[in-house]
């Protein structure tokens, strides 16, 4: 089983902090460089840190902890992108135009706009044809054909402000972070649970549009 153990959040005033009845803090990780037990996050015993404590009560209050600490983790991470792509001299980008950019450029191969959708998981295939079309507006990827589909792929610009927003990203955010007690194994191991649990949403999101 996966434990975030290391990871520690602020509440904001007015987020509930559920007592869920039947919860039990996990116990601590045995991975070396982690020393922070559920316990020793949740001293006072007060039940899971959550948002939504009405959603926390059913049989796994855990998940509600996860969702807490997703929807934290997903601001914090478009902020730091918009933030990280201004430092490298490209601005008027939204979140999604920055993982696109970084999607077209990944193995230097050009991508159809279908396999864009498909590896970040996007439905609205307009939305990423309207990032695409700010993209080559920029000079950052430049259109294609492969037969009848569009390709896109990335011009020497784009790879040059790719390259620049990963010295930026190495300086200000894996520097500082590997030098905490966070273990890389455990966070591969949290990435892949996370890949996992976004296959159950999407099933969980068929089944309610079929409601």
């Amino acid at each position: 089983m996966v434990r975030a153990s290391f990871l520690s959040i602020d509440v904001p005033c007015g987020v509930a902090v559920g007592d869920v009845s039947g919860y039990r803090p996990l116990a601590a990780s045995n991975h070396a460089g982690v020393t922070m037990s559920a316990k020793s996050l949740n001293p006072a015993g007060i039940g899971p840190i959550v948002s939504s404590a009405h959603l926390a009560e059913g049989a796994f209050p855990a998940l509600s902890e996860f969702e807490f600490g997703l929807i934290l983790a997903s601001h914090a991470f478009h902020r730091w992108m918009l933030r990280c792509i201004n430092a490298a001299g490209v601005s008027d980008m939204s979140p999604l135009d920055v993982l696109i950019l970084h999607t077209v450029n990944h193995r230097g191969r050009a991508k159809r706009l279908a396999d864009i959708c498909l590896v970040l998981s996007i439905e609205e295939t307009h939305l990423v044809s309207y990032g695409v079309k700010k993209l080559e507006g920029a000079g950052l990827v430049a259109s294609g054909r492969l037969g009848k589909e569009k390709t896109v792929e990335i011009t020497e610009k784009g790879r040059e402000i790719c390259t620049k927003y990963g010295e930026i990203r190495n300086a200000l955010l894996v520097k500082p972070l590997s030098s905490t007690n966070v273990d890389k194994e455990q966070l591969s191991e949290i990435a892949a649970m996370m890949r996992a649990l976004s296959g159950h949403y999407d099933q969980a999101a068929r089944a309610a549009a079929s409601l």
